[in-house]
């Protein structure tokens, strides 16, 4: 069994992932800025400080820590706390690594579908296509840069480019289950990779147990959905009408600033590197959506 250090552990899915982990049998410590529990370490990115314990028998570390997205405006520090809170905490870590002689069997990072930048458009993004260049995508590159230093130490590297995860309890569904978001958003023609949080967190183990398994893949679910179409899904499995009318752009670009454009924009993502080494359980929004709401 593996001894697992995760970053972000207290986080929707550090918390759902830590369950299945331990589940399997593996040993998880946690990296955070409060410990509570017997498996919880202390780090501080600003102090360049870890617990040196934290890293006791530690074979695999996945670092899914990184300030929401979504959470707030992007002001030029926001911006800085979005890069930094991902690209600061991967090189502490890799400091850490090399200090304390860790004898890593591999290191696994979140990324985001971002990396192929905010735009609609009829192309399907797979993995080897380059960065579009806009924030979003940086943000994603920067990430991705930092994990890939760990290969340095010929430390294997998984990088998961992950879509919108769906959850019941947080995340981008409670969010859309408002009536704002209960409608169109903007031409609602962008298209809205997805997943569903048990298949991310069965990729992240996955990660864990398949020395295969490196290198980058697309944590989204096979089938495509548009803004629109996701929408009409999700009102119909929780019985809730969707407003007519769609949301203007002007509306959430004034709301939202320039944070709109990746709600406006998206294009699709393909999972079929992901689908040759792993089965999706919930392959189609309906069935996801079922399941996160009715049990089904």
């Amino acid at each position: 069994m593996a001894t697992v250090l995760i970053t972000g552990g207290t986080g929707l899915i550090g918390r759902e992932l830590t369950k299945k982990l331990t589940n399997k049998g593996h040993i998880v410590n946690i990296l955070t800025r409060s410990p509570k529990k017997s498996n919880e370490f202390l780090w501080d990115v600003k102090d360049n400080f870890i617990d040196k314990d934290a890293f006791n028998n530690v074979t695999h570390i996945i670092h899914l820590a990184g300030a929401g997205i979504a959470d707030k405006r992007w002001t030029n520090k926001r911006k800085k706390e979005l890069i930094n809170s991902r690209v600061k905490t991967a090189n502490l870590l890799f400091n850490k690594i090399q200090e304390y002689k860790v004898p890593l069997k591999s290191f696994i990072s979140a990324s985001g579908i971002g990396y192929y930048g905010a735009v609609t458009s009829n192309k399907i993004f797979i993995e080897n296509d380059k960065p579009e260049g806009d924030f979003i995508s940086k943000i994603c590159a920067k990430w991705e840069k930092a994990a890939f230093q760990f290969e340095e130490e010929n430390i294997p590297v998984t990088i998961l480019r992950t879509g919108v995860v769906l959850t019941k309890k947080g995340g981008a569904l409670q969010k859309m289950n408002t009536p704002l978001f209960l409608s169109a958003l903007g031409d609602g023609k962008q298209y809205m990779p997805w997943i569903h949080l048990n298949d991310l967190c069965s990729l992240y183990i996955k990660s864990v147990e398949d020395k295969n398994f490196t290198g980058i893949f697309n944590a989204v679910a096979p089938e495509h959905q548009t803004n629109e179409s996701f929408t009409k899904i999700l009102s119909k499995v929780i019985n809730k009408p969707m407003l007519p009318f769609n949301a203007p752009s002007f509306v959430l670009k004034t709301a939202l600033g320039e944070m709109a454009y990746i709600l406006l924009k998206g294009s699709r993502v393909s999972s079929e590197k992901t689908s040759e080494f792993y089965t999706f359980n919930f392959p189609d929004l309906k069935s996801a959506l079922n399941n996160i709401y009715n049990g089904a």
